[in-house]
């Protein structure tokens, strides 16, 4: 890839097969952005023109009453800063003790090291459903039951996922630059905070983006733990449109494209950063 982002010296010189990839490529990109434009439209057509067939690729009176209705259905201005506010924090919390663990796994040489992470990366294959049950009980005797805390604290302390992610990459640093803060006097708090941590910009976007997606898309563990519909994420309250004996397909829409905003301003603010940390955190085993 050169400065200016383009991948020409990846790509075949014969004209043919440059095409070709080209097409290929194209081909993908509308197979991928065809839902995306679909629940748009969807959201602007009238309820009776959503299931007609053939079916209309625009619709024949475009209106944002579905969004009008949306806003008067749910109180979708406070779902979306219970949304953002637990996202906001359960991400910060993730990367923060994410890293801190990584850094000792990676860094760090203790006994046992390798079979407790390898231990620890087990519990990946342990279902969720498995844990639903304890962890409701454990919130229910705290009495953080339909309170933020019982959303937030279960995944603060970070994942599997995001501690192998950041063990990745921290074994691609050199260990010297530990060795010599050592010799220099440094603990180990200032030489994670000072040194190790400040070069993990790359994969701290790429980490950040997977948390903020999965924390704002939750939906099972906020519809056990949440009961008061002040407290109640977006994802549960687009869940509202889905009734017992319908769809309101055109709320649900346009509840969809709402929901869909915040987490695109935060992969195209951080592309560029989440595209490196996904190349970084392969390097190396």
């Amino acid at each position: 890839m050169n400065k200016g982002g383009k991948i020409d010296g990846y790509l075949p010189k014969n004209k043919w097969a440059r095409a070709l990839i080209v097409v290929i490529l194209s081909l993908l990109a509308v197979t991928f952005l065809f839902p995306f434009y679909w629940m748009i439209v969807t959201s602007i057509k009238a309820p009776n023109e959503i299931l007609t067939w053939p079916p209309t690729f625009w619709p024949l009176q475009p209106s944002l009453e579905s969004y009008v209705e949306v806003m008067d259905a749910i109180p979708i201005g406070q779902m979306y800063f219970n949304s953002i506010f637990i996202a906001v924090i359960t991400t910060a919390g993730q990367i923060l003790f994410s890293s801190t663990s990584a850094f000792a796994f990676a860094k760090l040489r203790f006994k046992g090291r390798n079979v407790l992470f390898t231990a620890y990366l087990a519990t990946m294959m342990v279902p969720v459903m498995v844990t639903l049950i304890p962890r409701y009980v454990i919130m229910a005797d705290l009495k953080l039951v339909n309170t933020h805390a019982s959303v937030i604290l279960p995944i603060l302390f970070g994942t599997p996922f995001a501690v192998f992610l950041m063990r990745q990459f921290f074994l691609t640093l050199p260990t010297q630059l530990m060795e010599a803060a050592v010799i220099d006097g440094a603990g180990y708090p200032r030489i994670f905070f000072q040194i190790f941590f400040p070069l993990t910009k790359p994969v701290v976007s790429t980490l950040g983006i997977f948390c903020f997606m999965g924390s704002w898309n939750d939906f099972l563990w906020p519809l056990i733990t949440l009961q008061s519909t002040p407290l109640k994420t977006l994802p549960i309250g687009l869940a509202s449109f889905q009734g017992l004996y319908g769809v309101e397909y055109n709320l649900l829409m346009a509840g969809a494209v709402l929901s869909v905003i915040p987490v695109l301003i935060v992969f195209l603010m951080a592309q560029k950063q989440f595209v490196e940390g996904i190349a970084l955190t392969g390097l190396k085993g």
